[in-house]
């Protein structure tokens, strides 16, 4: 990569981010700043009511015609698992109970097609935002998207999609449909305010082997238009008039990058066996069934986390019993013989409440495991659902949210009612199917030994259990800096979990980021952690650390980690350990 020294006479700037997409390039910033319509609540006469709903029908329709335009250059570029993203974005527009229902209110409210446009679609992404789970925050962004381009269309402005020359486009968020378009030009790369590396902007980049990083924060206020920047996708940094020597040291590491990925070339047939012959599982984290083809092709053996809550997306009205069926046994059958663990729904409240409903705090709210046990005729149906998959015998369940013992019995008890139930359909299922706990919750994590007495596995969701720990809202700018996953109690406490599983006789897997974190293999492996469960992307890169490794060692490793007593130190430690038995990964350098 060249870059005339000219252009870093000003001084260097690092900001720090989530790394999204692998890959680093380095060119000029463009500053998107996205043209959000204006939303106001206005009056209409009774008059103009049939032409208001014109006006939104209209909208819909171009709206819609714009998302398959981008589904067919999606479809075309990155094939049709990643195009289903927008698939879904046109569901929503052809959702005929939620279109009803605004055009009801715009009848009965005498409101402008904008404002109730915004509103009614708000309750679902209020719905998605009160989840603890980081994934659904971002389907809730991506709604936002789905709600922009109707209320644009009805205002009759222009879509933006061309650029001039090669660029790095800096933006506060891109939504999955941005990604796609600017794919069209010169783009290097992509960084953004906000945003996480579950978020659909970021699968895509990942898919079009642009670099990405995401979560800088303060990225469009201290970048722009025209300022040369380099982007580290892989550390999660922006450089922002880079040295000679940064510059220097990033192509370097393109270089590691390029000759380590070649290693992973046929990689995913082998086993993720260490070289003293302990084998572990690897499995994917998805959300449709037809992301199980990719995760396969990666090197996945089992879906260690399919979130259901997926299903709610979209949707005006709750899931039948049967449409969660068919979606279930869908996924089971693409997946056999490998199993399918499916988390029984994450939802707040507000999704299932016949009044209008509000926490301060949902975070620490009504929801998970506490909702379901609340509304057992929702629970029963979903359990009914989930058995009516497992036929085949490859289908796992998965409570979410649990923070007590009691919780677990009960859901047990409603799973024996859902058998008995289907037993007396003569429908067929799983008499056997295996039961879990995500911990995700420090109570839970105390409890890992009684509660894997009740169960047959466990999966920690470090996402939230460091949230908790910590006391930290990584969305929260101020103190994000804090959550920090090699915090020495959130690795005693890991222990602990691995511990109590085993010590009942069940195996412990990891379902958060920190198991695809390659800086934090080889210490979960001496940690004793038996399942990987990650985005396909990165299963190549675990594995490839995995097959490189001794387990003797790796135990060594974990012992020494115990014994520090800070992140920085811990991160120190594992970037020597790491680079010593596989000097050719390209881990971050910074330090936490």
């Amino acid at each position: 990569m060249e870059h005339d020294p000219g252009k870093t006479s000003q001084q260097e700037l690092i900001l720090s981010g989530i790394p999204a997409a692998p890959g680093i390039a380095m060119g000029l910033a463009y500053l998107y700043s996205k043209q959000m319509p204006h939303i106001q609540m206005k009056p209409i006469p009774e008059s103009e009511v049939e032409s208001e709903i014109l006006r939104l029908q209209s909208a819909i329709a171009r709206a819609e015609k714009e998302l398959r335009k981008i589904l067919s250059f999606a479809e075309q570029k990155l094939g049709p698992q990643s195009a289903k993203i927008f698939e879904a974005q046109i569901m929503i527009l052809n959702d005929q109970i939620l279109i009803g229902t605004i055009e009801k209110r715009i009848k009965e409210e005498l409101r402008n097609s904008e404002f109730i446009v915004f509103d009614e679609i708000g309750k679902y992404r209020r719905m998605m935002m009160s989840a603890t789970d980081e994934y659904m925050h971002e389907r809730a962004h991506e709604l936002d998207d789905v709600t922009n381009r109707i209320i644009r269309c009805v205002q009759d402005q222009k879509l933006f999609s061309r650029l001039e020359g090669e660029s790095i486009i800096v933006s506060e968020s891109l939504a999955p449909a941005d990604t796609v378009i600017f794919s069209r030009n010169q783009i290097l790369g992509y960084a953004t305010d906000l945003g996480g590396i579950t978020s659909h902007a970021a699968l895509l980049s990942r898919s079009l082997k642009i670099p990405a990083v995401v979560g800088l924060r303060t990225a469009t206020k201290q970048i722009h238009t025209g300022d040369f920047i380099a982007i580290d996708g892989y550390g999660g940094i922006i450089a922002i008039n880079p040295t000679e020597e940064t510059i220097d040291g990033l192509n370097r590491k393109a270089q590691r990058l390029k000759e380590f990925e070649a290693k992973l070339v046929g990689i995913a047939g082998l086993p993720a066996e260490t070289i003293d012959h302990k084998r572990y599982e690897l499995s994917a984290n998805i959300e449709f069934a037809d992301e199980i083809e990719f995760a396969i092709s990666q090197g996945s053996r089992g879906i260690g986390l399919y979130r259901t809550e997926s299903q709610l997306i979209g949707r005006a009205s709750f899931p039948t019993e049967d449409e969660q069926a068919q979606d279930y046994s869908t996924v089971a059958e693409g997946l056999f013989p490998h199993p399918v663990i499916f988390r029984t729904f994450d939802i707040g409240g507000d999704k299932i409440s016949p009044e209008p409903y509000h926490e301060d705090n949902p975070f620490l709210g009504w929801r998970g495991i506490r909702v379901s046990l609340e509304r057992p005729e929702m629970f029963l149906a979903q359990l009914r659902a989930i058995l009516r998959a497992s036929t085949r015998k490859n289908v796992r369940i998965m409570l979410p949210m649990v923070s007590r013992l009691t919780e677990v019995r009960r859901a047990k008890e409603y799973l024996k009612q859902a058998k008995e139930e289907l037993k007396a359909r003569d429908t067929p299922f799983d008499s056997k199917i295996k039961i879990g706990v995500m911990i995700e919750v420090p109570s839970a994590a105390l409890l890992a030994n009684e509660i894997s007495a009740e169960v047959d596995f466990l999966s920690i969701g470090t996402n939230d259990l460091i949230q908790y720990m910590l006391a930290v809202d990584r969305g929260n700018s101020a103190v994000a800096s804090l959550y920090q996953d090699f915090n020495p109690a959130v690795l005693r406490t890991i222990k602990m979990v691995i511990d109590g599983g085993h010590k009942q006789g069940i195996w412990v897997g990891m379902c958060g980021e920190m198991a695809g974190n390659p800086l934090a293999t080889v210490l979960l492996v001496g940690l004793g952690l038996d399942e990987f469960s990650v985005i396909p992307s990165v299963l190549p890169e675990i594995k490839q650390i995995i097959r490189s490794i001794k387990y003797k060692d790796a135990r060594k490793v974990a012992d020494k980690v115990l014994t520090l007593s800070t992140e920085p130190e811990i991160r120190e430690y594992l970037t020597t350990v790491v680079k010593a038995r596989i000097p050719d990964i390209p881990l971050e350098e910074q330090s936490g």
